[in-house]
């Protein structure tokens, strides 16, 4: 079994097998075993589902974001050593947002959260404005007509303009050289200036005029309120920033996992084969320490793997993979299933059928693997068929669309 960060995808060993890294963690206490597969999106053979609702979901994120802006208000009131209550605040308003982003809007756009098309639509808008992102409607045109179906990874395909437009990445170039672009652009203030200002026009170019008015006006009674109740630093640190610089740095790693780029001997682009292909599963881990290890050998192994699930691993699931994004494969695969709010095991209890009427699944264990397995695609796309020029053939959005993910 390659190394967490070895970049080659770690494949099952037959349709509907066991992984081997996850069953290694078994050797934990049962009550190990919910938090391990929610950390790892991968729950062990046999492990019974622990169920969820599309409410519960929405309930939990919604409760992440206020519980997070609460410790930061705490953190800030009492100031001192207490300030160190940012961090988690920080962590929960961001993985809260993430997971409305990532999880809730995208089932609205698909009418399948609640699967009642004016609920789901007008949960959609409100998220849209709260969070400033891309105006629903447009968005649900758009991820469903030319994120699926045959447009997928296509020039037409929102998150290929996002490599190419956002990143600047483009074929040919090295592994090295996509990391250093990709790094850059996180830490780089001009870029996260054009991120927040594509989220704004993105919404206000397409909503209708009442949400627009709506959500101009509830910007307008949080600055009032702000500037009467003197709570102006509190807003900053606590709201904007997670909901600006930091949402936006996951939004960039996020974005850096979800597809592979198909190959130019890929001529058939049709089919569940050719489809499947282009997305895995992030799984979020390693394989816990042989039990047949020497004593000190095994004391110390078991040290370096708790410090690199807490302090690796976990910050990835939960800030960067959050909610079912690691079995994004599933969603691709079945994007109307009834069950998605159960995706962790709704996805390995396809896998156990040997995923009738699909190929295998493919998955990868890390996050660091996991982009280079698709910085490796883009490396060897088809130069011409992905060139940044060519967009304008098929490119009916505007470039600074290309920010959402």
């Amino acid at each position: 079994m390659p190394e967490v960060n070895d970049p080659r995808p770690c494949l099952d060993s037959g349709p509907g097998a066991p992984d081997s890294v996850r069953e290694s963690m078994r050797v934990l206490p049962r009550a190990f075993a919910v938090p391990l597969t929610l950390l790892t999106g991968r729950p062990h053979a046999g492990q019974r589902p622990v169920h969820y609702t599309p409410t519960r979901h929405l309930v939990n994120a919604v409760v992440s974001v206020a519980t997070g802006m609460a410790l930061s208000g705490a953190a800030l009131r009492t100031a001192g050593w207490l300030l160190v209550l940012l961090l988690p605040g920080w962590a929960m308003t961001l993985h809260g947002a993430r997971n409305l982003r990532m999880m809730i809007y995208h089932q609205c756009a698909h009418q399948n959260m609640w699967r009642r098309r004016g609920p789901d639509a007008t949960l959609g808008r409100v998220l849209a404005a709260v969070l400033l992102v891309q105006d629903f409607g447009r968005y649900s045109a758009e991820h469903v007509g030319d994120h699926h179906a045959l447009h997928h990874m296509t020039r037409r395909d929102p998150t290929v303009q996002a490599f190419l437009v956002s990143l600047e990445l483009r074929p040919g170039m090295t592994r090295r050289q996509m990391w250093r672009q990709v790094l850059g652009k996180t830490f780089s203030p001009w870029f996260h200036a054009r991120f927040l200002t594509a989220r704004f026009r993105s919404f206000y170019a397409f909503a209708s005029t009442p949400w627009r008015v709506g959500a101009t006006a509830g910007l307008v009674v949080m600055v009032v309120l702000a500037t009467w109740l003197q709570v102006w630093v509190f807003l900053g640190v606590a709201w904007v920033l997670p909901m600006t610089v930091f949402f936006q740095m996951s939004n960039v790693f996020r974005l850096c996992v979800k597809h592979t780029f198909p190959s130019p001997e890929q001529t058939d682009r049709r089919g569940k084969e050719y489809f499947a292909s282009l997305t895995n599963a992030i799984f979020i881990g390693e394989a816990a320490p042989s039990p047949g290890l020497p004593p000190t050998r095994r004391y110390v192994a078991w040290v370096r793997w708790w410090a690199r699930m807490l302090l690796i691993h976990f910050p990835t699931r939960y800030l960067i993979l959050t909610g079912d994004t690691v079995v994004h494969d599933f969603h691709h695969r079945h994007p109307m299933n009834k069950n998605w709010a159960n995706y962790l095991f709704a996805r390995e209890d396809d896998h156990r059928r040997g995923s009738p009427g699909w190929p295998a699944y493919h998955e990868v264990w890390g996050m660091v693997a996991a982009i280079d397995l698709v910085f490796d695609s883009l490396r060897a796309a088809d130069p011409d068929e992905y060139h940044r020029d060519r967009l304008a053939e098929v490119n009916h959005r505007q470039l600074f669309m290309a920010f959402d993910d």
